[in-house]
């Protein structure tokens, strides 16, 4: 890859030409939203898909890297929940002319902060609720309603999601998340791109495994088809 291509985590782009897939982090401008670099979104505006999301309430949508985002999914924030320890769940605090002060935090149902892991692809037109924490290398459906925790290298879909499957064994998902490959840098990913898009899983789980041990003699990247 020539110097001139070498991907830019700052650059809002990331297909010449195309406006209509962007990377998030440099176009983020609430201090309540993380993003990690090469997250990308299929749309041109990524905070209008964080909704109810208010600065009282403080709470934090965070993401991590190389995530895929498609179009219509939407992240719902705490803000959207209604106190539901009273008769009514109206919010006369949020409309004008009704005489009430905003409940206090801990009257609301909050459920903290969400976190997104690595490399996480959200389907189209999928939900995410407030506070669930969704870990790395998960695939979430199209349509798909998140309100509850998923476990790192699952496959869910549905309203409410469910588990279809884990993507690799257990002792693969813990060398993947030992490894880490969203946190080396470009170059490093970039000799690592056989590997990490190869599907004779066995061989990718033995190099890892070396990789892991510091021994990378005799791993050629070139014998990935």
């Amino acid at each position: 890859m020539s110097e001139k291509n070498t991907p830019d985590p700052n650059a809002v782009y990331p297909i010449r030409g195309y406006k209509q897939e962007i990377y998030v982090k440099p176009t983020v401008k609430n201090p309540n939203i993380i993003v990690g670099n090469f997250t990308y979104i299929a749309d041109s505006d990524f905070e209008s898909h964080v909704t109810h999301h208010y600065d009282w309430i403080g709470d934090k949508l965070i993401i991590g890297k190389f995530c895929q985002i498609a179009a219509g999914v939407e992240f719902i924030m705490n803000g959207a929940n209604h106190q539901m320890n009273a008769i009514t769940t109206f919010p006369f605090y949020t409309l004008e002319g009704w005489d009430m002060k905003p409940p206090e935090k801990t009257d609301l149902p909050l459920k903290g902060d969400t976190v997104i892991g690595n490399d996480v692809w959200i389907g189209q037109n999928a939900v995410i609720l407030p506070g669930v924490h969704i870990g790395n290398g998960v695939i979430i459906g199209a349509n798909s309603v998140i309100g509850s925790n998923i476990d790192p290298y699952s496959i869910v879909v549905g309203n409410p999601a469910k588990l279809v499957r884990k993507r690799f064994d257990d002792e693969m998902i813990s060398l993947l998340q030992q490894f880490q490959w969203w946190n080396k840098n470009i170059d490093e990913i970039n000799e690592l791109i056989p590997l990490l898009t190869c599907s004779n899983i066995e061989k990718v789980k033995s190099d890892i495994k070396a990789i892991l041990e510091s021994n990378r003699q005799g791993i050629d990247f070139n014998d990935y088809a």
